[in-house]
């Protein structure tokens, strides 16, 4: 059984399993994410989930981080901080799967580290581990499931779960029973998008909150479905009408691991949009080539992409972020979509508006079956005609940030000093980097936090 065999593998894996390279795959997971998280909060939605927390949530087992960063329970942090770090859409991905990892893994698991005091190899262990379940369950059920779920709600629950049933030390049989109460917390249901809503980040938080939630529950004996995910009235066959349950064991344990698979976000933007932004950058490099001539644009590209972000009037600013014409105008208008370009007074800068109105985007049939093969690969081919003429084409295999066109650990320190460095003061974030790069040395996760809130 599949959910068994899930919860066997949580329960089984240990830190001298991961090899070195995927140890610090782990850490860079963990840094990207706390990035994203301290930056997010000070985002609108980050904001007002942080005063609600405070509010409600009174307790010292966890950081809530940003600006002020306070303590309160297990619970409340992951939701917090997975909230704040999915506010910007900067944060990693898992191509295959369709889930942001880090959103929901990191905060739960976490949260978990410093209410139990657990170690930098545990923290570490445990990010593995959800991201392998988290991972496994989005594959089994994308992208037919992507049409109506959120797969970082959905199926990115089962990841946070597992993420803090390692930390929690639950046996396979708890374990089991942890993702059975996941599954059945599962949600996340895109019809924000049509009023560029703050849910999303409302479901990242759950996830990780109800990840925990199911833990703690196992461990104290209350018990869940244990075939969750291959059941008839389970995950995989409610959110799809053809599910690939060979995706959820096929491998496991076999020394290689899903997170190795992850990528990162150098664009905060749906990574859906993420190839035709790299493409329309690497046109506007080229010699001669100026963003002010141009007449025309296509984008061309999977169904997936085209049903998700084709959205030529986005209503505010966050829905820009899924607007691969408001996108893909902002890399031909300023070189760059990072978070200044999501500003609220971009949207009237008439030579983006004007760029905007020249994009039309395709859903191009080789790049849809090639996709459909082969889900980590999003590909995207932009076409730019200039006013004399010229057409200009620039294909993207992979985008920067997948595997096979990486961000170095190096460069997410960079993004981390960016991010952070506008909310935290340096002397915190560099001390923050610092956590993270000597995470393996680490005999209790609370003892390297515990300056942020001056305990």
């Amino acid at each position: 059984m599949a959910t068994r065999a899930l919860a066997a593998f949580t329960a089984g894996l240990r830190y001298e399993h991961l090899s070195p390279a995927t140890r610090l795959m782990a850490r860079q997971c963990i840094l990207d994410w706390l990035a994203c998280c301290i930056r997010g909060s000070a985002e609108q939605p980050g904001g007002i989930i942080r005063r609600v927390v405070a509010v409600q949530g009174k307790g010292e087992e966890a950081t809530v981080f940003g600006a002020a960063p306070l303590r309160t329970t297990a619970l409340n942090a992951a939701l917090a901080n997975g909230a704040f770090s999915h506010a910007l859409d900067m944060d990693d991905l898992h191509n295959a799967s369709i889930i942001h990892l880090g959103t929901v893994v990191v905060p739960a698991a976490l949260a978990v580290a410093e209410q139990t005091g657990a170690s930098g190899p545990a923290l570490i262990t445990a990010v593995a581990a959800g991201y392998e379940v988290g991972a496994r369950v989005g594959e089994a059920v994308n992208p037919e499931a992507y049409f109506y779920w959120h797969t970082t709600g959905t199926a990115g629950t089962f990841g946070a779960a597992a993420a803090a049933a390692s930390l929690l030390g639950l046996d396979a049989g708890q374990t089991a029973h942890c993702l059975g109460s996941a599954g059945s917390q599962a949600a996340g249901l895109w019809e924000f998008l049509r009023d560029g809503a703050m849910s999303k980040t409302l479901h990242a938080g759950k996830a990780a909150m109800n990840g925990i939630l199911a833990a703690v529950l196992a461990r104290e004996g209350f018990t869940g479905a244990t075939a969750i995910l291959e059941g008839e009235k389970g995950f995989c066959r409610a959110m799809s009408p053809a599910p690939r349950l060979d995706k959820l064991t096929a491998g496991l344990g076999n020394g290689a691991y899903k997170i190795d698979e992850n990528s990162f976000k150098p664009y905060a933007a749906c990574k859906h949009c993420h190839p035709a932004i790299n493409a329309a950058q690497l046109l506007r490099a080229r010699s001669g080539f100026d963003p002010a001539r141009i007449a025309a644009v296509v984008v061309r590209t999977n169904a997936v992409a085209e049903n998700l972000v084709n959205n030529p009037a986005p209503r505010n600013a966050y829905g820009s972020k899924f607007s691969l014409q408001y996108c893909t105008a902002a890399a031909f208008r300023y070189g760059r979509v990072g978070v200044e370009e999501f500003a609220p007074d971009r949207a009237a800068d008439a030579e983006l508006r004007r760029l905007m109105g020249c994009v039309a985007v395709e859903v191009d049939p080789g790049l849809d079956d090639e996709y459909r093969r082969n889900p980590d690969k999003w590909s995207a081919l932009v076409i730019a005609t200039t006013d004399d003429g010229l057409c200009h084409r620039q294909f993207i295999a992979y985008p920067k940030g997948d595997p096979q066109n990486p961000v170095t650990y190096a460069e997410t320190e960079e993004k981390f000093r960016s991010l952070a460095g506008g909310v935290s003061a340096p002397p915190t974030a560099e001390a923050l980097l610092k956590t993270v790069a000597g995470l393996e040395d680490v005999p209790d996760v609370r003892d390297r936090l515990a300056f942020l809130t001056g305990r």
